[in-house]
């Protein structure tokens, strides 16, 4: 179930409506009623996959117990490791071994040896990276004795299966919701009405910036010998706040449809083209994903305290595996891995050490932001020979870009909704007050949140668009 779909405007209205009625000194039922449409949602778009959900969800569940029950040191690793190895198999299987298999058969190609490897013909689970890194960080937590197992298998399924944040993040710690689903939420009108606002956000970066910049994007990087030098320049610059305003807004609209219920997620994005270092950009930039690589695997490899070159190791094994997390293609991999090069030379350099301010401080900014749209082409490339086609093309054949009188109308309204977006991020990260966004006057923020309502439909492409993050 898609949060931009019909569907959903119906399935949360009535979510909400039988949440409150329920008396807030009844948790456990309350949690019943969550659990029982966060599978509803997530079997909205094939059944069967719930299973793996469950699978998942019975695996650390039984392992986090059994690392609990167990004092001896080895057994409860061998309790942690059997719970990371079966759902990394199921991770693997669904997402990488075909990848696999295919790069397997043309090295053997290559040597001569036409092997054919069976595929594993499967529609990818929508979501199950993500609720996978959810589940193994709370095993790694119970491990680590920083979380208690949790013994009430409902609650625990709660926490994996969470509808808002179940399919796209973001990735919750275990020692911030967990403690959520024990708790009496009552209804609390400014609470919700401050949860309503960041989906109304949210909508607006999905509907009316994303896939308004998707439509120019998609024409170009999907028909790469059709365009030229310019189209890609232009292609390369709107996709950054394509996704940007995609991801960011669905985290937007899952952090206020779980505060609408009484409930506080992490934030996920900070303003992050506003960063003046790669460091700084992965700070800012899906921050639940970023924090959960540098807690379970650029910490545990050594991080920062071991010599140079063992850092610049650890840095690149992080995001290369980050890189990996995103997609089985090896565009995702150069993309980690560019981000990876990027920090190690920060980090021999002093860059980001340090806080800039006037024309340093810009100057920074503006080699930041495009490197940062330079790494997004290997993103967005459906292989690495478009992405050679793209860059080459803005270096070596820049032109007037293939703009058609129809698709002029829509850049327009994409650069509207990008300036928007800018002077929102502007205020909000040099503290100007917007007095609209953030008036507790009662007509005030109602006119808002219907002034943003009719921009949406006005402005906002219609479809339901699925968000970008959904194939990871």
């Amino acid at each position: 179930m898609l949060f931009n779909s019909l569907s959903f405007l119906l399935f949360f209205p009535i979510v909400c409506v039988l949440y409150y009625t329920i008396p807030s000194s009844r948790v456990k039922v309350r949690n019943l009623l969550i659990l029982m449409a966060s599978y509803y949602f997530y079997m909205n778009w094939e059944p069967v996959y719930a299973l793996l959900l469950l699978m998942s969800t019975v695996i650390t569940y039984f392992a986090a117990l059994s690392i609990a029950h167990f004092k001896d040191k080895r057994k409860k690793k061998l309790c942690l490791v059997s719970g990371l190895v079966l759902n990394i198999v199921i991770l693997f299987l669904f997402k990488y071994y075909n990848f696999l298999a295919s790069n397997i058969e043309e090295a053997l190609q290559i040597c001569g040896l036409g092997i054919h490897i069976p595929g594993f013909h499967m529609l990818l689970p929508v979501g199950i990276s993500f609720y996978i890194f959810q589940a193994l960080g709370y095993s790694i937590d119970v491990y680590r004795q920083t979380t208690k197992a949790e013994h009430d298998f409902m609650t625990y399924a709660l926490f994996v299966s969470f509808f808002p944040q179940l399919v796209a993040g973001p990735i919750e710690r275990s020692r911030n919701l967990l403690p959520q689903f024990q708790q009496r939420h009552r209804f609390n009108y400014d609470e919700v009405m401050s949860g309503i606002k960041l989906m109304v956000w949210g909508y607006f970066l999905k509907l009316v910036l994303a896939d308004r910049c998707s439509l120019y994007v998609d024409a170009v990087f999907n028909n790469i010998e059709m365009h030229n030098g310019g189209s890609y320049l232009l292609a390369s610059l709107l996709f950054p706040f394509q996704i940007y305003g995609d991801f960011a807004g669905y985290s937007l609209i899952a952090i206020g449809v779980a505060q609408v219920l009484g409930f506080h997620l992490m934030e996920n994005f900070r303003r992050p083209y506003f960063a003046c270092s790669i460091g700084e950009f992965w700070h800012r930039w899906h921050i639940s994903l970023s924090t959960w690589f540098k807690d379970y695997v650029y910490i545990p490899l050594g991080g920062n305290r071991s010599n140079k070159a063992r850092h610049y190791f650890n840095l690149m094994v992080t995001f290369m595996v980050s890189g990996i997390w995103h997609g089985a293609n090896w565009t995702f991999i150069c993309w980690g891995s560019l981000h990876g090069i990027l920090l190690c030379i920060e980090n021999a350099c002093g860059i980001g050490k340090q806080k800039y301010s006037g024309y340093k401080k810009f100057s920074h900014w503006a080699v930041t932001f495009a490197l940062v749209c330079l790494s997004w082409i290997l993103f967005r490339a459906s292989n690495l020979h478009d992405a050679v086609i793209v860059v080459s093309g803005i270096f070596c054949n820049m032109g007037i870009p293939n703009v058609t009188f129809a698709m002029f109308s829509e850049l327009c309204l994409a650069a509207l909704a990008i300036a928007l977006l800018l002077i929102k991020e502007l205020s909000d990260e040099f503290c100007w007050k917007s007095h609209i966004c953030k008036s507790h006057y009662w007509l005030v923020q109602h006119l808002y949140i219907v002034g943003m309502i009719a921009m949406i439909l006005l402005f906002g492409v219609s479809g339901g668009n699925q968000f970008i993050y959904f194939q990871f």
